[in-house]
């Protein structure tokens, strides 16, 4: 993710404070988060645990707490220490802080064992930037993804350095039949494509777009659906193929991506997210 200023985490901390953000597979995955190395720090002791949601002012947390437990944390004014840790490109050992939180309840989390519990954390101060900037960023994407999703980056030799792309020679899979094609634009909602191929033969099936990334070499893989050709000029075996994503397959990592594109290129205003979006 893209380095932030002191004027962009107080933007996000205004903004975004109390939205939660659950921490699906895909979002463990985008910010790199190490789950193993996550746990709730009390009088010296170690209790491993799970981050199910976080915003900016508390999180809930999954934990075996057993009964000598509850009195233990108890015994520290329900004040305990959240620890996050999160790799970071090109460095062996992840980023690791942690946040000084109150116990504000426990609730059952099911599925037959009574000591497994959502502990609910409340923060005791502003967290450290690194949560406010790695929310904040999640948040923003998702929200300009819906606002600003039919403004289009073209692809240049600079755009390619600034989405963090290989190439701009890609795979698209059309119908699961893979064909070489070469990105010209992409947006928050989809994509136009140079293919070989008869234009209007292609329009409305279903196409997978690959594309690679520079900086961990692995593909950013979105499923859409081809919308629209258009002839290029002097070329017949040749067409330009509009491609719309399906809305909701669209990965988040690409969203972060194309946000902080146009955020840095553009500037444009962010509007404050309603409560529950996100």
């Amino acid at each position: 993710m893209a380095l932030l200023t002191a004027q962009q985490i107080s933007r996000y901390y205004d903004l975004y404070q109390s939205i939660d953000v659950t921490f699906t597979k895909e979002v463990i995955q985008t910010v790199g988060l190490v789950t193993k190395q996550v746990f709730l720090k009390y009088l010296g002791f170690q209790l491993p645990c799970i981050i199910y949601s976080s915003s900016m002012v508390g999180a809930k947390v999954i934990a075996n707490v057993k009964s000598d437990l509850f009195s233990q944390i108890r015994n520290t004014n329900n004040v305990v220490s959240l620890r996050f840790a999160i790799t970071e490109p090109d460095k062996n050992d992840p980023l690791s802080f942690y946040v000084t939180s109150h116990v504000i309840g426990y609730s059952p989390y099911g599925g037959g064992n009574e000591e497994l519990n959502f502990v609910t954390l409340s923060f005791t101060q502003r967290p450290p930037d690194d949560l406010i900037g790695t929310l904040g960023q999640l948040l923003e994407a998702n929200i300009n993804a819906k606002r600003r999703k039919e403004e289009r980056i073209v692809i240049t030799a600079d755009s390619l350095r600034r989405l963090g792309l290989l190439s701009k020679d890609a795979i698209v899979l059309i119908q699961g039949v893979p064909r070489k094609c070469i990105v010209r634009d992409l947006s928050f909602s989809g994509a136009k494509l140079i293919v070989t191929g008869i234009g209007k033969f292609l329009v409305d099936k279903e196409a997978v777009l690959h594309l690679e990334l520079e900086d961990r070499r692995r593909l950013i893989e979105i499923k859409g659906k081809i919308v629209r050709y258009d002839p290029v000029e002097g070329r017949r075996d040749i067409a330009a193929l509009a491609v719309q994503y399906d809305e909701d397959q669209i990965p988040l990592d690409y969203k972060i991506r194309v946000n902080e594109f146009l955020t840095m290129v553009r500037q444009g205003p962010i509007e404050e997210l309603p409560q529950g979006e996100g």
